[in-house]
């Protein structure tokens, strides 16, 4: 059966394409013209109706209309009384790349443009860097030309030392032949994903849950089982009930859940470690995001599991201390992460000795505290009560971003104004729509820049005739495949 694609859906697709030069018609006309050509929108699938997209991208149906009505004259789009339009069958300049990749991804790969993207952490690089990065040039580059020739799949060996010391300090005795060494949190979660999943397995997920970091389960055709979270996480009841179904794997994040915020309670850890022992479902935490805010953080899930439950720790300090610094590991046991290592091996032969040396004098320093990290919170904080005082959110304990409501309004039409405000938004999935994530580890004149820029949005849409909830039904990552 062909697709009838919804509005939301070809918005994400769109990215934003209302920020050429030209009319706003010939922009659109161009942008549906460039996802047809890209093999994003097939041939024969229906393009939504005039007044339903004309909504989920915040413009008037007239815009829609003259869009369509040039795509036609051009042979794009074949539109029939009661049937709607449909893409023209024409020749496709590539594939394409798969249709459950995030817009903020694709968008990443185009690369840098003056809008201020939420979707990262948005970390600035700290002072300490540069001296700590001559000093690996001037003393450990000599060992590293040396050293095993350059190649180390598993990470360096002083680097696996440094994180299996960190985590037997927080309560997880860990052995350096537990930890593989990777680039950045995304690719561990990838190398997992290729262990554990095949097409149509099942992955247990929380909801809300961060698009980004669910790439790599669409790309393997997996399917997925939401789980609602509460004040101390995912809900127990439902994750009893998900495990009973024997999943894949479950994806987790217990330490500043992205985008909520939240912190799992030691209780809770508990517990979910033995319901994955007791239904043999391995469990993947993900503590990339988890930077206090002067609040004690339990130790990994990992630590408080029962022997026989499988329970792989991935972590990074690619949002800890500069995104250019891809540098992640996961931790497991001894044999699970000898499966990685291949995987890893024939994924890139190893991740750059430079900068592991790197991370390993950043691991060994001592810890600085939150003192800028709160400071850039309390300033997003202080501009958006001047600036937005109807958003509503819960000051967050740790993590990197606010998880902010938005009254009476759809993520989804916001962020298109968003965008041609020059700020790309990253709305919330399924029952969370109403919902938008705000870093706030951006330096003082970008925050700045980046509330006033919100703020222009919000005025553009609070002046439109209709700003109710789309009555559409919600589409979301955690539904594909």
């Amino acid at each position: 059966m062909d697709r009838v694609w919804t509005a939301p859906e070809l918005a994400e697709i769109l990215g934003d394409w209302a920020n050429d030069p030209g009319p706003l018609y010939r922009k659109l006309a161009g942008a549906l013209l460039a996802a047809v050509d890209a093999g994003d929108v097939a041939s024969g699938e229906r393009l939504p109706a005039e007044r339903d997209l004309a909504r989920g991208l915040q413009v008037s149906r007239a815009t829609i209309a003259a869009a369509y009505g040039l795509l036609r004259e051009r042979g794009v789009l074949d539109s029939r009384r009661g049937s709607g339009s449909r893409v023209a069958p024409r020749p496709s300049a590539w594939a394409g790349a798969p249709a459950s990749t995030a817009a903020v991804v694709r968008r990443l790969a185009a690369g840098p443009t003056e809008v201020i993207s939420l979707a990262g952490a948005g970390t600035a690089v700290p002072g300490e860097l540069a001296a700590e990065l001559t000093a690996v040039a001037v003393e450990d580059l000599p060992g590293l030309v040396t050293a095993g020739g350059g190649y180390h799949p598993r990470g360096l060996p002083s680097l696996r030392e440094a994180i299996a010391g960190g985590y037997a300090a927080e309560g997880l005795p860990t052995d350096p032949g537990q930890i593989l060494v990777t680039t950045g949190a995304t690719q561990a979660i990838s190398l997992v994903t290729g262990l554990y999943l095949r097409r149509r397995s099942t992955v247990v997920v929380e909801s809300p849950g961060w698009p980004g970091c669910l790439d790599a389960f669409c790309a393997a055709g997996a399917r997925f089982a939401p789980i609602p979270l509460d004040e101390e996480g995912p809900r127990v009841d439902a994750v009893a009930q998900a495990f009973a179904g024997h999943p894949h794997l479950a994806y987790l994040m217990p330490s500043f859940h992205n985008p909520t915020g939240t912190m799992m309670t030691e209780s809770r850890r508990r517990r979910i470690g033995e319901l994955a022992a007791q239904h043999g479902v391995p469990v993947l935490e993900d503590n990339a995001y988890c930077t206090p805010l002067g609040r004690t953080v339990p130790a990994p899930l990992a630590a408080y599991a029962p022997p026989g439950a499988t329970v792989l720790t991935v972590d990074s300090l690619t949002k800890k201390v500069w995104a250019g610094l891809r540098v992640g590991w996961v931790r497991a046991t001894a044999p699970v992460i000898d499966r990685l290592a291949q995987l890893k091996a024939i994924a890139d032969l190893g991740s750059p000795l430079i900068d592991q040396a790197l991370a390993v004098r950043l691991l060994r320093r001592p810890p600085t505290g939150p003192t800028q990290a709160q400071t850039q919170l309390a300033q997003l904080e202080t501009l958006l009560h001047a600036l937005l005082p109807e958003w509503h959110w819960r000051t967050p304990d740790g993590g990197s971003a606010l998880w902010v409501r938005l009254p009476n309004a759809d993520g989804r039409e916001f962020a298109q104004l968003a965008l041609r405000e020059g700020v790309e938004v990253v709305p919330g999935e399924l029952d969370h729509t109403d919902h938008i994530r705000i870093p706030f580890l951006y330096p003082e004149a970008t925050l700045a820049d980046l509330a006033s820029r919100l703020a222009r949005a919000w005025a553009a849409h609070s002046r439109r005739p209709s700003n109710t909830l789309m009555s559409a039904p919600p589409t979301s990552v955690l539904r594909r495949g």
